[in-house]
């Protein structure tokens, strides 16, 4: 480790030891409120300027946007971040090939900040290894939405620190790519490309740069685009991006975001955005790039649970359940900590963070460490994927439910179509020695599998869940932790974590049986989780219904094993209509049937039918009790959480109206 890395690792423990406060730790199980530890008023005075920790110059912030943090917790941010620059220092950084800048640009500008400079801009400066290809733009990679990322942030944060002839090559090439849109521009060699190749290859679609639509790439494309042209005085193309980059926050204010709480893309997306935040110079969109920043910080607090990520998501890579399993959490982890281990890897993203002004609204940090109200339900829709597209932002695409005990949060997702990569359901529950514990379910192959697969339907009411599909012989899978305590009593599977307690009842399921797990190798990261198989019996539709307890609802174990037996019950008398109804050991009662028309399974909570069409809100809870909320189409975010109060509004237009912390 360099002599500046230990340096600055020392600044940043001296800061801890003076004033952070320890990562949030459990609470007592019958708590039915957390305290407020975020949010402080007045707000103590900041900490030295960053410049000075890092040893570079950080872009000026507009105390008007500044989403200020008390001393306490920046302490704890920079103690994360010297621990991630620890971890990249003294790496070998990869090439330049293709969009390998990805992992490269960003490991050298880590190792930047550990002290190794020259090494770092000798390989930031370095000809590209496809130079040939990258001619009309200086020799400059352009092109690849992944390396824009790094480049933007090569160019403005260490342009002070590189070669003069190489920064004016930058420039040069910046205004040769942005003198018309980039995205509408034949490439020199490739055209509108011949559709061959991989997916990302520059000869499958041309161009002058990548033009693949997921949010992540989206935003890494548009924010570069428009910086640029910004830079180098392209004012057409700067209009034209910066009306793109107000419609997408729009749609995140008003409708939601297509690729919504992927565990593998979220981050990407935060990222660029940090970008625009650090480095637009107009106001209007210095004010929409933080608009869109807490946006994702919100979205990102409520799957974020002690270095886990809960669910269901969009993108869902099926390989991340597991603790800092997500690069999301890895990258998150950052902002909200609250983990009770070390972050193995973390997500290399958090270059962006750690060398940018933005911090997320105290009340999402709260929100990321359930500093609200418990137990609450948080009713939930997200878009179609391609929301841009004509009618498609006419509705929602899938309707969530996210259930918060004490110990654990329970989720689950309905839609009117399957999905292949839409991870349908989680719970995370609270390990003291790890941070949490996961339950899956899912019926694909192989285990742990993503997809919401034709068929399956989830119903959901607080912690009671149903999930049904049709007796086809289509295997169901689940993932518990190797620790947990598993027993079969009158039928029923009960599964003791560490606090938290399952109690699953089969339909038309034999027994579960012990199965390794694939020889993938995400299952690497598994060596602590047990796979378990159940094969469908005879019948017409099967699956299983779920009820979690915990310390709060039950006391014990025991006596949650004996409630779920005494007074809880399942009602299969129709279930060859499709019909089955769980009561809980509470006393609520949840009905689904099954509906083979369009997957969206018909519910009743309590007796009560639920109209999916009279819950649109982005975010929305159930009694009153209101973490976070979002109409649809309002554009007027609320959180509030840890004794904070944040709020946002975007009008239709995509211009930002107030955003702040209330008083």
């Amino acid at each position: 480790m360099s002599a500046l890395h230990h340096r600055t690792f020392a600044a940043g423990l001296s800061l801890v030891l003076l004033g952070c406060s320890a990562p949030v730790g459990l609470e007592s199980p019958t708590a039915r409120l957390a305290t407020p530890a975020i949010a402080q008023s007045p707000r103590p005075e900041p900490l030295p300027d960053a410049s000075n920790w890092l040893a570079v110059t950080l872009p000026p912030d507009d105390p008007a946007l500044s989403n200020a943090w008390p001393p306490a917790l920046e302490a704890e941010f920079r103690q994360r971040a010297e621990q991630a620059i620890a971890h990249y220092a003294d790496t070998d950084y990869g090439n330049t090939h293709s969009e390998n800048e990805k992992r490269s640009y960003a490991i050298a500008m880590l190792d930047f900040l550990a002290g190794n400079r020259d090494r770092a801009l000798n390989f930031l400066q370095a000809e590209d290894v496809e130079a040939e290809v990258h001619a009309h733009t200086e020799g400059i990679d352009y092109y690849y939405s992944f390396t824009l990322k790094h480049q933007i942030r090569k160019y403005f944060l260490l342009g002070a620190e590189l070669d003069p002839d190489y920064r004016q090559r930058m420039y040069a090439g910046a205004k040769a790519w942005t003198a018309e849109d980039p995205n509408r521009r034949p490439h020199p060699v490739y055209g509108m490309g011949d559709g061959s190749g991989s997916d990302w290859d520059i000869r499958r679609r041309g161009r002058w740069v990548d033009s693949r639509n997921t949010d992540n790439l989206r935003a890494m494309r548009e924010v570069a685009v428009y910086l640029m042209a910004e830079e180098t005085g392209n004012e057409a193309t700067r209009q034209l991006y910066k009306q793109k980059l107000q419609r997408y926050v729009w749609a995140l204010y008003h409708i939601g975001m297509g690729e919504w709480d992927s565990e593998t893309y979220h981050g990407h997306t935060f990222a660029p955005y940090l970008n625009l935040y650090d480095f637009a110079r107009d106001p209007e969109v210095k004010a929409i790039a933080k608009a869109a920043l807490d946006w994702l910080s919100v979205s990102a607090a409520v799957k974020y649970y002690r270095g886990g990520w809960a669910g269901p998501v969009k993108r869902d890579k099926g390989s991340s359940n597991v603790v800092y399993g997500a690069p999301a959490a890895r990258f998150f982890w950052l902002y909200f900590g609250d983990t009770v281990q070390p972050n193995p890897r973390p997500e290399r993203d958090v270059l962006h963070a750690i060398t940018s002004r933005y911090r997320p609204p105290l009340a999402a940090v709260a929100l990321a460490r359930r500093q609200f109200e418990r137990p609450v339900e948080i009713l939930a829709t997200k878009p179609v994927y391609e929301n841009w597209k004509p009618d498609a932002d006419e509705q929602p695409g899938y309707w969530e439910t996210q259930y918060f005990g004490q110990t654990y949060q329970l989720g689950s997702v309905a839609s009117p179509r399957p999905d292949g990569d839409v991870g349908p359901f989680k719970l995370l529950a609270t390990n003291t020695a790890r941070g949490v514990d996961y339950f899956i379910a899912n019926t694909g192959e192989p285990l742990n599998s993503r997809g919401k697969h034709p068929g399956d339907q989830i119903g959901q009411f607080e912690n009671l869940a149903i999930w049904l599909r049709p007796g086809d012989g289509r295997l169901f899978g689940f993932q518990i932790p190797q620790t947990a305590v598993a027993e079969i009593v009158d039928g029923i599977w009960f599964f003791r974590l560490e606090q938290t307690w399952l109690a699953v009842r089969p339909i038309n399921l034999a027994a579960y049986q012990s199965v390794p797990w694939p020889d993938h190798g995400y299952a690497r990261g598994y060596e602590a989780e047990q796979a378990l198989q159940a094969a469908m019996t005879a019948g017409s539709y099967a699956g299983f219904a779920l009820e979690v307890g915990e310390p709060a609802t039950h006391e014990t174990y025991e006596n949650f094993k004996r409630q779920v037996r005494r007074a809880g019950a399942l009602d299969l008398s129709q279930l060859a209509a499709g019909t089955v109804t769980l009561r809980g050991s509470q006393g609520d009662r949840l009905m689904l049937t099954h509906n083979s028309s369009n997957h969206l399974p018909s519910l009743e909570r309590n007796g009560v039918r639920f109209d999916w069409r009279s819950h649109f809100a982005l975010y929305d809870s159930v009694p009153g009790r209101l973490p976070v909320s979002l109409g649809w189409r309002t554009g007027s975010l609320r959180v509030e959480a840890g004794g904070d109060v944040f709020t946002t509004s975007v009008d239709r237009e995509g211009q930002v109206r107030d955003s702040g912390s209330a008083d």
